[in-house]
């Protein structure tokens, strides 16, 4: 009876060996991971590499319960009481450790938790406070988006005690797109929220105010807000503009009648002369045909008779003393009337004829022009300026005289750029000319080269003064017949 007794004790050692030389590895410790639970708050812990049937080893059952979910590799820890303990999770076919954990349990009070979340949040509008499914949780609808990150950094600190479930309130949107819209302050541009998009509608009358419409609304878009959802790739988002510009741009409208400029042009030319002069001449002279004639034969004593022929001129002494004085004042005056923009083109000449000669030594006609030529383009500075600018150019040709060549004539011409108000004058340009001539014992064209006796003595003064002067005034008119009946009454006319 012994002799079995060894047999089978030896038999079961030598069974125990085998199993410990074929699996040597059974003992292997995992590595431990330290959990800190609260009572009466579950937890969910995943085991991927777990097979579908566990061993739980440890002294963890005096503080928590476990429930197993084999389809999610999951371990859910239901706290009962503080305390700490420990948990192996081993495989049961093979008895390999696979999880170990060192738990510890610690006693919370929900309502002090949601105490102190409130006190942090207490001046954030929108949001309620609760104790649900063994939790606090922070729910409701906020205008800021800031406001959104504070909550998320509070509710943080305490771990699986609290959660959040705030998200941004549609109403913020919707006053965001009203501060955009005042913002912009063009009343055809509109801007409505939609979905977290801003969308920009209307119209407008330039490419400038549609892009500066789109920078103001650029500036109010709030911060990004991840969801939870999204964090975790539940939920995927397009990718798209938080601001999309639909406004549209006015086409150019027809462009209406340009305004009606009309042009007065006044010149006006001053002259004075005054001539004094003082002369005496006695300067006879024999012409060259003088001749002196003999005749004899006569019957009577001493019949030579000689004769002398000649012509003497200017036998008498002349005496001449003048005085003139004139004066003279001309004055045109004209008005012409052109679109704003338009050049405008006024003349006013004379043509004067006189004799002359072609190459082939044929006598002809020709005509020497005198008078005022005028160009003048206004332009109006800005829709709603009376202000004109005025491109001008005057020439001005006068006749001094008439001479055997022909027309003798002066000439002025006046270049200017300025910018008048409408209704009043400027003088654009002058010209200030004085002369003045002294003479004394000057001969005279006609006068004799070779006198008998030569007694004279002049004295001449002269003096010629001349100025003119352009004026010119613009009138912005609203139509061409503005101002037709006044000139009618000027001239006595009727319809």
């Amino acid at each position: 009876m012994n002799k079995d007794w060894i047999k089978f004790r030896n038999l079961i050692l030598l069974s125990a060996l085998t199993v410990f030389l074929v699996f040597p590895s059974t003992q292997a410790y995992a590595k431990i991971k330290y959990l800190t639970l609260y009572v009466g708050l579950y937890h969910d812990e995943n085991i991927p590499n777990a097979p579908a049937k566990i061993d739980q080893g440890g002294t963890w059952r005096s503080i928590l319960g476990i429930q197993y979910n084999s389809n999610k590799r999951t371990l859910r820890f239901y706290p009962k009481k503080v305390g700490n303990g420990t948990l192996v999770v081993k495989d049961s076919q093979t008895q390999k450790i696979l999880y170990e954990y060192n738990i510890t349990v610690r006693k919370t009070n929900l309502y002090q938790v949601a105490k102190e979340i409130s006190s942090l949040l207490s001046e954030i509008e929108g949001i309620t406070i609760k104790i649900l499914n063994n939790k606090v949780v922070v729910d409701g609808e906020i205008l800021l988006p800031r406001d959104l990150g504070r909550i998320h950094e509070v509710v943080k600190q305490y771990g699986d005690q609290a959660s959040t479930l705030v998200r941004l309130s549609r109403l913020a949107q919707r006053k965001i797109a009203q501060l955009i819209e005042r913002d912009v302050n063009n009343p055809n541009v509109h801007v409505r929220a939609v979905n977290g998009k801003f969308i920009l509608e209307g119209v407008v009358d330039s490419q400038n105010e549609k892009d500066q419409a789109e920078i103001i609304a650029q500036a109010y878009v709030p911060d990004v807000v991840v969801d939870e959802a999204v964090n975790d790739k539940k939920v995927l988002t397009r990718e798209s503009k938080p601001v999309i510009n639909l406004i549209n741009i006015r086409p150019p409208a027809a462009p209406g009648p340009q305004k009606i400029v009309q042009l007065v042009v006044h010149y006006v030319e001053l002259k004075k002369d005054y001539t004094k002069g003082f002369r005496f001449q006695w300067t006879p002279d024999i012409g060259d045909g003088s001749s002196i004639t003999f005749d004899s034969g006569g019957r009577s004593p001493g019949s030579i008779v000689a004769t002398i022929t000649g012509t003497i001129s200017n036998l008498l002494p002349k005496l001449n003393w003048a005085k003139e004085h004139g004066h003279a004042r001309v004055l045109q005056s004209s008005s012409l009337i052109v679109e704003d923009g338009q050049k405008g083109t006024l003349n006013s000449l004379t043509r004067i004829p006189y004799q002359s000669v072609t190459k082939e030594g044929l006598p002809s006609t020709s005509f020497e022009e005198t008078g005022i030529r005028a160009t003048i383009t206004p332009q109006i500075l800005g829709a709603r300026s009376d202000s004109v600018k005025l491109n001008m150019d005057f020439t001005v040709k006068a006749l001094l005289g008439i001479t055997p060549s022909g027309p003798l004539t002066s000439q002025r011409q006046i270049q200017s750029v300025i910018v008048v108000r409408s209704g009043q004058s400027a003088a654009v340009g002058g010209l200030i000319s004085n002369e003045q001539n002294t003479n004394f014992n000057k001969l005279p064209s006609n006068a004799s080269k070779n006198p008998l006796i030569s007694l004279y003595a002049s004295k001449s003064f002269s003096k010629n003064q001349s100025q003119f002067v352009v004026f010119v005034t613009p009138v912005i008119k609203s139509s061409a017949s503005a101002g037709a009946n006044k000139i009618k009454r000027k001239f006595r006319l009727k319809d």
